[in-house]
């Protein structure tokens, strides 16, 4: 099916399900239009797209609304394969746009709604479930603006301020130094483990991030923030 929706469509859609839960790797069935949940990011992003415009994206396969999968690493490849990739501030001041944040490899990215005015609607983590947030102070990549739906930006683009400088992540060059250090001894000392206390944040530390995120109901992205880092200290983790 096809339908002609608006971005404000998606963001009304998606604002009635505050408050469900989230579940990491959650299935979202794409043609039920009374799932209540739960939701991963991107199953709830996609479903969204899917129930107003009748649009598989960001899934896998496109063909299928019910074997369709929804994976941030999809979105990042068909949102670049479609031309839909815009400037993040951008995505911000449109509603029904995307931030998106893609996942390292075979891990987990994040994926929520902009509401045109610096908030997101997004299936957040296992501690909060479905939220609306703000975009201010996080880490994006891209923002995604789909192809086909009628979106329409503010007169003022959305100031966005940047993400912590505390902020630790797999990037490269890798992140070193005795912050990632003493955030490799932490995950060590509470039995994830990071591999070697080496000060590099890699692979492994982010898979060690994701796992204790996990574990804690937090938004998992194998991303060392303000949240990781009070949900350490509460355990005794002394990190600064």
């Amino acid at each position: 099916m096809s339908l002609v929706a608006s971005g404000d469509a998606i963001v009304a859609l998606a604002r009635q399900h505050v408050g469900e839960k989230y579940q990491l790797g959650a299935r979202a069935p794409m043609a039920n239009p009374g799932w209540k949940g739960p939701w991963d990011c991107a199953e709830f992003a996609s479903w969204c797209v899917y129930q107003t415009c009748g649009v598989l994206f960001g899934v896998e396969p496109r063909t299928s609304p019910i074997l369709a999968d929804a994976y941030t690493g999809y979105w990042a490849e068909q949102a670049r394969a479609a031309g839909a990739l815009i400037p993040v501030a951008q995505a911000a001041s449109i509603a029904g746009a995307m931030l998106l944040r893609i996942p390292r490899p075979r891990g987990t990215g994040h994926i929520v709604i902009s509401d045109g005015h610096g908030g997101t609607v997004e299936a957040h983590s296992a501690k909060l479930g479905v939220i609306q947030g703000r975009a201010s102070g996080r880490h994006w990549d891209y923002g995604v603006l789909l192809p086909g739906v009628a979106c329409f930006s503010q007169l003022d683009t959305v100031a966005l301020a940047p993400p912590p400088s505390t902020l630790l992540r797999l990037c490269q060059p890798m992140l070193r130094g005795e912050l990632v250090h003493k955030l490799q001894a932490a995950l060590t000392r509470l039995g994830f483990h990071p591999g070697a206390l080496d000060g590099v944040y890699g692979p492994q530390t982010a898979s060690a991030v994701e796992a204790f995120q996990q574990a804690e109901g937090l938004l998992v992205d194998g991303e060392a923030g303000p949240d990781t880092f009070a949900a350490l200290q509460a355990k005794g983790c002394v990190l600064h």
